[in-house]
């Protein structure tokens, strides 16, 4: 695998390629969201540096939620004996092959033990999603509400966490993100969608959200008026079963 090659197919920076080729691991991360995210490969890169703290023996090579839990919780234990830490956003999310995460994960790997700093890095997001992707779709290849709430709220999130409330929770966010992301483009591109907003005032639009037991809907409201054609959406309920 040549140098030039690496960075492009992995999404890392040159020189952390370059430093995980030096390191001689049993394999090279080909897709880093996949293969980082039972931690063993991370127990494996940090045994380079502290091999009597990260004995690879004792970490699982399975790809099970409770296989990738024990492995990080082993991993978080062993790092704060050195007085070093991983951001917990970041792990999870790797542990959940969210988009992006992992690749942030071995990039904070590499500035903890190298104690290099990478350039053009940015910083953790409250949450990693797969906005940018869906950006560089044309319009109509893009998902709907409830294929970005399936794309960004994984399995094992709700089997890590099977609290309905929590979960409803996240969907709200993930539907709230959506319908504004599209309200966006309607302000922003009106001859993409068809419609003309007055020349007066620009479309204001407010999300609004209720709870009602076990189901969560969103409505999505306009306070404007349109001429030649009418603004709505569809009232989309989303119900987690426990």
């Amino acid at each position: 695998m040549s140098y030039a090659q690496s960075p492009k197919k992995t999404g890392l920076p040159r020189e952390v390629v370059k430093w995980l080729l030096s390191l001689d691991l049993s394999f090279y991360p080909k897709n880093v969201r996949r293969e980082l995210s039972n931690g063993y490969l991370v127990a494996e890169i940090l045994s380079r540096y502290y091999p009597q703290d990260f004995p690879v023996h004792s970490y699982d090579k399975g790809i099970s939620l409770s296989a990738k839990q024990r492995n990080w919780s082993q991993i978080e234990r062993s790092l704060q004996k050195q007085n070093l830490y991983l951001m917990k956003e970041v792990i999870d999310g790797s542990i959940h092959c969210k988009p992006r995460a992992a690749e942030l994960l071995v990039q904070e790997v590499y500035t903890i033990l190298t104690n290099r700093s990478i350039r053009d890095v940015q910083g953790p997001e409250s949450d990693f999603t797969d906005q940018e992707y869906q950006e560089l779709l044309p319009t109509l290849a893009r998902s709907t509400a409830s294929k970005a709430i399936k794309n960004n709220l994984r399995i094992t999130e709700i089997m890590a966490e099977p609290n309905i409330s929590t979960n409803q929770r996240k969907a709200e966010v993930i539907l709230r993100r959506h319908l504004e992301h599209k309200a966006a483009e309607r302000v922003s591109n009106p001859g993409r969608f068809k419609v003309k907003p007055k020349l007066g005032r620009p479309g204001a639009k407010n999300l609004v959200t209720s709870s009602r037991g076990d189901d969560t809907t969103s409505k999505f409201c306009s306070s404007s008026t349109w001429s030649g054609a009418a603004v709505s959406f569809k009232e989309i309920k989303v119900c987690l079963d426990q």
